[in-house]
């Protein structure tokens, strides 16, 4: 892996340093910006970025927007933001997935490993990123009039069933695990039962008319999967 480079966009010196001196301690090569404005002054991405959302000088979403536009590499949001639509926004502007300090490096290396598998050898979709509104089949998710549409038939949700298919089918094929959608649809906070998520994928479903559309990876979590229409 010592060939592997990683682009690590963080404020906080304390924790670049540390954070580099552990990533090069696993063979990797970080470059380390400070602002936005720096990154997205980078002529080149490496093979990775770990982008924190909370910079002095722009917004991290609005950062992670411009690499996303600029490179085709895996983005990893490293952030403390507890609010679920910070999450669903960064993954939607194309963020490959999010880490909520504090974490442990094991679990950021076992992230980054993954997205690089997940994303090895695809380029991102641009086109989509700058467009608001997915069509997924059957479906057409409106982010900004909040609306779904099944068969251009208005389908009636809740808010966290608003926001569960918004995550879902921002990534299609993807299996978020349980602990994600936990995470970003409620909050990291969240000591309820794990109960209410299989509550809400099983309402999506009714309301969605079928069970293809969200599978089940038993023990691991969920993921979406666009359902063409009959023929």
């Amino acid at each position: 892996m010592s060939h592997l480079k990683v682009l690590l966009v963080e404020d906080d010196v304390e924790v670049a340093d540390a954070l580099t001196e552990g990533l090069q301690q696993y063979g990797w090569t970080v470059d380390h910006v400070s602002t936005g404005a720096a990154a997205l002054g980078r002529r080149e991405c490496g093979d990775i970025v770990l982008l924190d959302l909370n910079l002095p000088d722009m917004d991290g979403l609005e950062v992670c927007r411009g690499l996303r536009a600029a490179c085709a590499v895996p983005i990893i949001a490293v952030t403390a933001r507890s609010d679920e639509m910070d999450k669903v926004l960064g993954l939607r502007l194309g963020a490959d997935d999010y880490i909520v300090k504090p974490y442990r490096l094991q679990e950021l290396l076992a992230r980054m490993a993954a997205v690089m598998r997940r994303t090895a050898g695809t380029q991102p979709p641009p086109a989509e990123a700058a467009d608001p509104v997915l069509v997924r089949g059957r479906l057409t998710i409106d982010p900004d009039r909040r609306t779904v549409l099944l068969d251009g038939r208005p389908v009636p949700l809740t808010r966290k069933e608003y926001e569960l298919l918004v995550l879902l089918a921002g990534a299609p094929g993807r299996v978020f695990l349980r602990e994600q959608l936990l995470d970003a649809v409620w909050d990291q906070r969240w000591t309820g039962s794990s109960r209410t998520l299989d509550t809400h994928v099983a309402a999506l479903r009714r309301k969605l008319g079928s069970t293809e559309w969200i599978s089940t990876t038993r023990g691991v979590g969920f993921s979406f999967h666009p359902q063409p229409a009959p023929r």
